[in-house]
C-alpha cells in the first residue's frame, strides 16, 4: 500500500476544498437535488504547485494526482508537471484534444470521468478513443462517486462531483472498465474534505474486486486511517490524504505520513534515503 500525494488547483491556487460544495454556478440545482451553493475552502495557500511538486520528488512519492478544479488552473499544473516529470497524474478537463499535451508537459497519466460520459452515461466510443490515443497505460479513470441515499450503492458523479451517472461502482463495473485503463482514482464525496473518517464500505468493496490499481481519497483524520485502509483494502487500495496534512493546514504531520509510506514500501528506498 503507498501513500499517493495530491496538489488541487482552483482557480490558479492550491487549495483544499470540500468536494460537495463545488459548482459551475450558483442559484441552480444539480441531478443531486441539492442548491448550488458557495464553493467550502478548508486550506488556500499562495505556496506554488510546482513548490509541493518539488516536495514529493525529494521523497520519492509517485503516483500522486494533480486536479484542476475549474478553470485558471493550467499554468500552475504545468508548472507542477515541470518540477516533477513523470512523477505525477493530471486531472481536471482532459478530452481527446488536450491529452497528449498534458503527456508531453510530464504528465505519467491523465485522469478521466466527465468526457467518457454522456448524459449520465458511460460513452464507451468515447472511452476507446481515448485509450487508442494516450495508450491504457497512461490512462486513470476517476470514479469518484456518492450514494443517492443513505444504504444504496454508490454511483460515479461528473462535473465536479455535482451529477449523478447511472454507473454504479461495483464489482461488473471495476471488472469492466478496468480493462480500459492503467489505474482508478475513486474519491468518496461524501467525505471529501471533511475529515470525518473514511468511508470503509467504499475502501473495501475497491479491494475486493478492483482488477488493477486503485487510489482512495475522502475523510481520513487521523494516523489509524492508513492502517485501516490498508487491513480493509487488503493492501491493495492506496490513500490520498489532503486536508487533514499539515502542509494543508490540517493535524496529521506529513513527514510522519512519508515515513509510514517508506517502511510499508522499503523496496523503493533501497538506497536508504
Amino acid at each position: 500500500m503507498k501513500f499517493r500525494p495530491c496538489i488541487d488547483l482552483h482557480s490558479g491556487q492550491v487549495k483544499q476544498i470540500v468536494g460537495s460544495t463545488l459548482t459551475d454556478c450558483a442559484g441552480k440545482q444539480n441531478n443531486a437535488g441539492a442548491k448550488k451553493q458557495e464553493v467550502a475552502t478548508n486550506f488556500a495557500t499562495d505556496r506554488p504547485a510546482a513548490d509541493y511538486a518539488d516536495m514529493y520528488k525529494r521523497d520519492k512519492l509517485t503516483g500522486g494526482h494533480v486536479i484542476m478544479l475549474g478553470p485558471g488552473n493550467t499554468e500552475a499544473a504545468t508548472a507542477a508537471l515541470k518540477a516533477y516529470p513523470q512523477g505525477l497524474q493530471v486531472g481536471g478537463g482532459v478530452n481527446l484534444g488536450n491529452a497528449m499535451s498534458w503527456l508531453q508537459a510530464g504528465a505519467s497519466h491523465v485522469i478521466v470521468t466527465s468526457f467518457v460520459f454522456h448524459n449520465g452515461k458511460i460513452d464507451m466510443d468515447r472511452l476507446s478513443s481515448l485509450v487508442k490515443l494516450v495508450g491504457k497505460e497512461h490512462l486513470v479513470l476517476d470514479l469518484s462517486c456518492r450514494r443517492k441515499d443513505a444504504t444504496g450503492p454508490y454511483y460515479v458523479v461528473t462535473d465536479r462531483w455535482q451529477n449523478f451517472t447511472d454507473l454504479a461502482v461495483n464489482q461488473e463495473t471495476l471488472q469492466l472498465l478496468g480493462g480500459y485503463c492503467d489505474e482508478f482514482l475513486v474519491h468518496g464525496v461524501e467525505n471529501e474534505g471533511k475529515r470525518c473518517g473514511i468511508l470503509e464500505d467504499l475502501v473495501e468493496l475497491l479491494g475486493e474486486y478492483s482488477p488493477i490499481p486503485v487510489t482512495y481519497a475522502g475523510g481520513v483524520k487521523g494516523m489509524d486511517d492508513l492502517e485501516r485502509v490498508k487491513s480493509i483494502g487488503k493492501g491493495k487500495v492506496d490513500l490520498t490524504i489532503g486536508s487533514a496534512l499539515d502542509c494543508f493546514g490540517g493535524d496529521i504531520a506529513y513527514d510522519e505520513v512519508v515515513n509510514w509510506h517508506k517502511k510499508e514500501n522499503l523496496s523503493d528506498y533501497s538506497d536508504g534515503s
